[in-house]
């Protein structure tokens, strides 16, 4: 299993100018773009490796989640070819991602508990009271936005830093607010209705059409291990009352082994490769790697929370899968 990996897709040049993210590869044309969800692990605003079938799974439940919220706002997504890549509207992207909480937790510098533990009491511009345990529920979901950088950290943002940077305008803004809360109660009702508990999710948002008043439209993915965390709800109130560490179901877990190999993707943020040709990865420093069994462990919870969630079973497709995803492709030909 660990040799089946998407490290990346070189598709023809009819496909659009090849781009990409920590994640995905993006192929953009005039009004339409190729996203492929590739298997290169991010934490820490870095590439730290390659898990199997990540990148179907984040894929495929962008898909289910994007069916289940196009009621709240319009997404971007036209087709979805096969199961790592996707169809998509090309849209202005808006640089904030609209990051939700339930709960005061987290590991990475921008989150809130981080913040929280050093003693801050005003984070995001948000007043927190004295008291909070980490992982302790909030008395309401809050929105802790940061900037959106495809290189190096994210950095937090104020609402209003926000508006007094014209990033977007007020009017924008209380659009992305609102949508953004009722993204997170729905899938909040949903995951429960799983077993699991929505702890905090980012959404990232665009315009369409890009050039001049375009629409509100969900973009990027929505509800994944890699942009939410997800905790089973069943154990987590005993292991509060205990001080233990909820079970999860997302990225902490990676994030918390890299922790205790003493790797916090800390120091100056590293020029993101354009190519991972031979798997190279970023940091401050050369991150330890992952043992074979680890990664198995961390493929496992992928697929593992794709099927609690969607209540269906995961179906790998066919390998090898840049392959696989070329002869899929070949159907559209030219993309408009």
């Amino acid at each position: 299993m660990i040799n089946n990996i998407l490290s990346t897709v070189n598709l023809p040049k009819t496909f659009g100018k090849k781009h990409q993210g920590k994640v995905r590869d993006y192929y953009i044309s005039k009004t339409q773009r190729v996203i492929i969800t590739t298997d290169r692990q991010s934490a820490f605003d870095r590439i730290l490796g390659f898990i199997p079938f990540k990148g179907q799974v984040l894929n495929q439940l962008s898909v289910f989640w994007f069916e289940k919220t196009k009621d709240i706002v319009q997404n971007h997504l036209i087709s979805v070819p096969d199961p790592n890549a996707m169809i998509v509207k090309n849209c202005k992207v808006i640089p904030i991602e609209m990051v939700v909480r339930g709960y005061i937790s987290g590991v990475t510098s921008t989150s809130i508990w981080t913040a929280y533990a050093k003693g801050e009491r005003v984070i995001y511009g948000i007043n927190f009271p004295e008291g909070l345990r980490k992982n302790q529920k909030l008395k309401k979901p809050i929105i802790t936005p940061t900037t959106k950088a495809e290189v190096g950290h994210d950095e937090r943002l104020t609402e209003e830093e926000i508006l007094e940077r014209k990033i977007v305008s007020k009017k924008l803004w209380r659009q992305m607010k609102r949508v953004s809360l009722a993204l997170f109660e729905k899938g909040t009702k949903i995951c429960a209705k799983a077993g699991i508990i929505l702890v905090d999710t980012k959404y990232e948002f665009g315009l369409h059409p890009p050039a001049g008043g375009g629409k509100l439209m969900l973009i990027d993915e929505i509800h994944t291990p890699d942009s939410s965390r997800f905790w089973i709800k069943k154990t987590y109130k005993e292991r509060f009352k205990k001080g233990l560490e909820p079970e999860n179901f997302d990225k902490e877990f990676l994030r918390l082994w890299f922790k205790k190999q003493g790797y916090s993707g800390d120091g100056k943020p590293p020029k993101m490769p354009d190519e991972f040709k031979k798997q190279g990865y970023s940091g401050d420093g050369k991150p330890p790697k992952m043992p074979d069994e680890f990664i198995a462990k961390v493929s496992k919870r992928y697929i593992q929370i794709y099927e609690k969630i969607t209540g269906k079973k995961f179906q790998i497709g066919p390998q090898p899968v840049a392959d696989r995803i070329k002869r899929n492709l070949k159907t559209y030909g030219e993309i408009q």
